[in-house]
């Protein structure tokens, strides 16, 4: 079938608006119609990064849509369901039977490989391939193939455009809190970046009943944002030394720190606003080094760690924030602002220029 993309034709380029060519789903596949995707910072940073030979590609791996048709080895999904794709994950290995899915032994293949496990693509043009399976979905794109395992039936009631988020960003930010870290509310968090991971692990810490909430970021729409979730902003373009300013927030250091922007000298500052025996869990996608504090670390007995998907299930972690948001304990709709899909290079520039949270891109 005919369907269209915003596809990147090579390294770097920016996204393009085309008619391809979509395979029919295999077997153990769906055929998803798209009515809402998110458009995530790990969409725009691998269309810079994968290597040449990678393009043309369609990303896109925060899609919502409406299943139009199930391969005949598919068991739990019907034609009309209302699904949130996220990331695939083998279900066989042993990090999956221990509910690590997202550790899965077969991520790389199943995720950014770009095609399917016999080699071939879901997308083409002209005859060629195009890559695509991107967190088996490529999902920017108004008709997509997924699988089982990274669709999530959500009810027809649950507005997609909404909760598309939920597949990846959504679900990192608040399943760090909610998974990883499980703070009571006797602790304090402190986060570093408050992009929508940042903001919705705050949401999620919100959630928990965490009496002491700390914000870093130097945009003041961010710090505002933050607040609304009990946070007090701390702006490290006006701050002397944020680290101080952290730990005089907390009476001596945060028992947990989050790190979303990948900047190596902020990284460093998010392990050293740590108390005694504090946690960072590392989350930006960015250089492959980070500089620590070697001394601090080794006298403090402190955790640097980082996290996939906040170490959640999809099939479990989407209808449980669902849930949550249904019940006013996880209020992010405000972070959502939409945009059509021929507006998709707008929405990159104004979520890296800070104008926005999480666009979400709509057919």
């Amino acid at each position: 079938m005919k369907t269209t993309v915003a596809v990147v034709n090579s390294q770097g380029a920016d996204f393009s608006l085309e008619e391809i060519d979509l395979a029919d789903p295999l077997a153990d596949e769906v055929l998803v119609r798209i009515v809402a995707t998110g458009l995530c910072h790990t969409d725009i940073h691998l269309k810079g990064f994968l290597p040449g030979e990678m393009f043309p590609n369609v990303f896109g791996h925060e899609g919502a849509g409406v299943v139009e048709a199930v391969g005949e080895g598919v068991q739990g999904i019907e034609v009309g369901d209302h699904v949130v794709l996220s990331f695939r994950s083998c279900r066989e290995c042993e990090n999956c039977k221990n509910d690590l899915v997202g550790y899965c032994d077969s991520s790389l293949l199943l995720n950014y490989m770009g095609m399917r496990m016999d080699g071939t693509t879901t997308y083409s043009r002209d005859g060629a391939p195009v890559f695509g399976n991107f967190f088996g979905q490529s999902s920017l794109s108004q008709h997509a193939i997924a699988y089982a395992d990274n669709c999530v039936v959500v009810d027809k009631s649950v507005d997609l455009t909404k909760v598309a988020p939920y597949g990846c960003g959504f679900q990192t930010g608040a399943g760090t809190v909610l998974n990883v870290l499980k703070p009571t509310p006797s602790d304090s968090l402190v986060v570093f970046g408050c992009g929508a991971v940042g903001l919705t692990a705050l949401a999620a810490a919100q959630h928990l009943g965490l009496g002491t909430l700390i914000a870093v970021d130097p945009l003041a729409g961010r710090r505002e944002a933050a607040a609304t979730y009990g946070a007090t902003g701390v702006d490290p373009t006006a701050e002397a030394d944020v680290v101080a300013k952290v730990k005089e927030l907390t009476g001596g250091g945060a028992s947990y720190s989050i790190d979303t922007t990948a900047i190596s000298a902020v990284v460093k500052q998010a392990q050293q606003s740590l108390k005694v025996r504090g946690t960072l869990v590392a989350l930006g996608l960015g250089p492959e080094e980070y500089a620590i504090d070697a001394i601090d670390l080794l006298q403090t007995g402190k955790i640097i760690r980082s996290s996939i998907e906040g170490d959640s299930d999809p099939q479990e972690m989407v209808p449980r924030l669902i849930a949550l948001n249904a019940a006013g304990e996880f209020d992010v709709d405000g972070l959502i602002a939409t945009y059509p899909f021929s507006e998709i290079n707008t929405a990159v520039a104004d979520v890296l220029a800070g104008k926005v949270v999480k666009p979400v891109l709509v057919w």
